[in-house]
């Protein structure tokens, strides 16, 4: 595929992954009732990534898990007719936690709008934060990430794909044309 543009390698990813993990401990001091909470797909990796992180520097191991969003999106009809549904799996109590929902890439805000309503039918959080790898602009909701790992001003013609070593056998970042 022509005029892909890589933007971040693997050592950009490591480096932003260990400042988003230093600025959540800096922000939440006591971390007991903290849980992270990955939107499918690239999500549930940061999230694994951030609580490993947080494990080693503090040796808390907080509560983590993931969500599926897709019976939720408000243009599940436009993405196809057979949308991909994976599973939610929050093996914990969410109610009166405080929640960071994580995801790998911030556009229009339909994505955590859809996440937020999944999550309320795990129960009733105290607060909801969200982290982002890359906030790329172009909000169409008024949402904001609490934590962003990088901003990226892009086109609207333009996509932003954070690619993770779990799934996609590297760590990088590419901005790409769409049709």
């Amino acid at each position: 595929m022509g005029n892909i543009h890589m933007v971040l390698d693997a050592k950009d990813v490591e480096h932003i992954l260990k400042k988003m993990t230093d600025k959540i401990i800096e922000m939440h001091k006591r971390m007991d009732n903290l849980a992270l909470i990955g939107i499918h797909t690239r999500g549930v990796f940061l999230a694994n990534r951030i609580q490993s992180r947080i494990k080693e520097m503090t040796g808390l191991e907080l509560n983590t898990g993931a969500v599926d969003i897709n019976l939720y999106r408000d243009d599940w009809t436009r993405v196809g007719a057979h949308p991909v549904v994976r599973k939610s799996d929050i093996s914990f109590n969410i109610d009166e936690k405080e929640v960071i929902l994580i995801d790998d890439v911030l556009f229009t805000g339909r994505t955590v709008r859809a996440a937020m309503d999944a999550l309320m039918d795990f129960g009733r959080p105290a607060r909801i934060e969200l982290a982002v790898f890359i906030d790329r602009g172009h909000r169409e909701l008024p949402i904001h990430a609490d934590y962003i790992g990088q901003t990226i001003e892009t086109k609207l013609n333009e996509a932003v794909n954070v690619l993770l070593k779990e799934i996609d056998a590297v760590d990088q970042v590419d901005i790409l044309p769409v049709s």
